[in-house]
């Protein structure tokens, strides 16, 4: 059967209206929707003076002088927050505002289906209908912030702007949000005074670039009406395709007014909250495969490092942080993250995993599946011996409250951390990151491919002395570290003393050519990943 193209269907004034968008002869007013926002060609010439003054130019070369801040690299540990609109729905994941508006059949959760069943067809209540119920009637950021450094944290990092368009802070591009509906806060700007009054650093993170692609559009449906343009995107004919929801096939690159308001936006972040990191998704970069010299949106990327690099290095403190995915940046300028992933092996420069609490979202969903406390404490370890560090997330509900499984776990985290903390912050990797069978599996979006640790993995740091860390407990209670074993060349580590933190038990230990066999205590000093440590 012939297919008919969705965008034949559209009525006339509509269509004229989207061509006009696209460059047509159509005038467009500056309160169009459709058209660039009357404020981001003056910050877009603001930020080029910034840019233009150095000392970081806009280039690769330049941006590659770029040094790790020491506190990022001793802090290890930082909690990531999902938290928008798409926690009303509270169903399937915070891919809720994209998955509402596609008729397809998929694995798992039907999420067009759910939506017309509980809340009626996409055209009477589309994603704007939620906005007015996401009250945060009982965020408290201080709350927040003093669960997240009891966990142990030591920076935090909230989502400023998710795929589905709405800021969760005071933008000036657009009305669509946290300050002028739903909330009506700044809830970017109460989170930064509470996360920093707790001693943490405090980051932000934009997910802003795949707004471009995130809602697949029909005739009928509400993302239509160039109305609500600041909130969806602009209705472009290629999200009207019958392929658009395969975003991994077809990714039409972002064009020009849509990349300066991307710039607009992002340093308007560095200008009003002074992040010391900044996190970016996806869709800044098309595909795993696109390299920074060939990626299309390289050179707003370049702007905006320059422009925060430059706006950092006149602040006291450290220069600022930018964590990227894929290839979208070269190495040594910013800092590679892994997505739900983790390296097989020691890595540098510094790096990064981002993952969360729960395995089935990011944002606040019902019926949430969790990953246990020792999970990701062994998670942490092992990211750690590699030379990384973790960044966490949790998922608020609407109201504003943080689940209490998701307090549960961050608490015994930081109970872990207590005892055990010496071994994680302010240590680097040392020559061999660890031992055992347990081998990590790498790649984008890979956890699930994991195995547990077992009593045979062991996972090593450097600090002031050495800190060999048990993932498991052995039923034998004796551990053999074979790294360790006595050898007659330079090589073989003389030790003198072996203690286990958090244990007052004085250890018996013997060092042989086999490794080093230590006797453990009849009792545990914590819950999991047990720590050695060594002189």
């Amino acid at each position: 059967m012939q297919r008919t193209n969705r965008l034949s269907k559209l009525p006339l004034v509509l269509a004229t209206t989207m061509i006009s968008s696209l460059g047509g002869a159509a005038a467009l007013t500056a309160d169009d929707p459709l058209a660039p926002h009357p404020h981001v060609a003056p910050a877009i010439a603001e930020i080029d003076e910034v840019v233009g003054r150095g000392p970081f130019d806009p280039t690769w070369d330049s941006l590659e002088n770029y040094q790790i801040p020491q506190w990022y690299k001793d802090a290890k540990f930082g909690i990531f927050i999902h938290w928008g609109v798409y926690s009303v729905p509270a169903f399937g994941s915070e891919w809720y505002p994209r998955q509402m508006y596609i008729n397809t059949e998929r694995r798992g959760d039907n999420f067009f289906k759910h939506h017309v069943e509980t809340y009626g067809p996409q055209a009477e209540f589309g994603y704007k209908e939620f906005i007015p119920k996401f009250k945060a009637e009982k965020f408290d950021p201080d709350q927040w912030a003093d669960l997240f450094e009891r966990a142990g944290a030591r920076y935090v990092v909230p989502v400023a702007e998710h795929h589905d368009g709405f800021p969760m802070y005071d933008c000036s591009f657009t009305e669509w949000d946290a300050t002028e509906m739903g909330p009506k806060r700044d809830i970017i700007e109460e989170l930064q005074n509470a996360v920093r009054k707790h001693g943490m650093k405090f980051g932000v993170s934009s997910h802003r670039a795949f707004n471009w692609k995130f809602f697949v559009r029909q005739p009928e449906f509400d993302n239509v009406d160039p109305r609500y343009a600041r909130l969806y995107g602009r209705p472009m004919p290629f999200l009207f395709a019958d392929d658009a929801a395969d975003y991994q096939k077809r990714f039409e690159p972002q064009d020009e007014q849509f990349k300066e308001d991307w710039l607009a936006r992002t340093c308007e972040l560095v200008d009003k909250y002074d992040p010391d990191l900044v996190w970016f998704d996806f869709a800044i970069t098309n595909s795993r495969e696109t390299t920074f010299a060939e990626n299309h949106f390289s050179p707003y990327l370049q702007r905006f490092a320059a422009y925060y690099y430059n706006a950092t290095t006149k602040r006291e403190g450290p220069l600022g942080i930018i964590n990227y995915k894929w290839q979208a940046f070269p190495e040594g300028a910013a800092v590679l993250d892994l997505e739900r992933s983790k390296m097989d092996a020691i890595r540098t420069p510094f790096w990064q995993t981002d993952t969360a609490i729960s395995s089935s979202s990011w944002g606040y969903t019902e019926n949430q599946k969790y990953k246990t406390a020792g999970r990701l404490v062994d998670d942490l370890v092992d990211i750690v011996s590699k030379n990384g560090c973790l960044l966490l997330n949790v998922g608020p509900r609407a109201d504003g409250t943080i689940p209490k499984q998701d307090r549960e776990i961050l608490l015994s985290i930081g109970k872990w951390l207590r005892v055990n903390g010496e071994a994680i912050y302010g240590t680097t990797h040392w020559k061999t990151y660890g031992e055992g069978p347990t081998k990590t599996t790498t790649g984008h979006l890979a956890e699930h491919k994991d195995r547990p640790f077992t009593a045979e993995d062991i996972r090593f740091t450097q600090g002031d002395t050495l800190y060999a860390i048990l993932l498991d407990w052995p039923e034998s209670g004796r551990a053999s570290i074979k790294s360790l074993a006595e050898h007659s060349d330079r090589e073989s580590l003389d030790v003198h003393s072996v203690s286990l933190l958090g244990s007052q038990d004085k250890i018996r230990w013997q060092q042989d050519a086999e490794g080093l066999h230590v006797e453990l205590p009849k009792s545990k000093p914590c819950e999991f990943a047990y720590v050695l440590e060594i002189n």
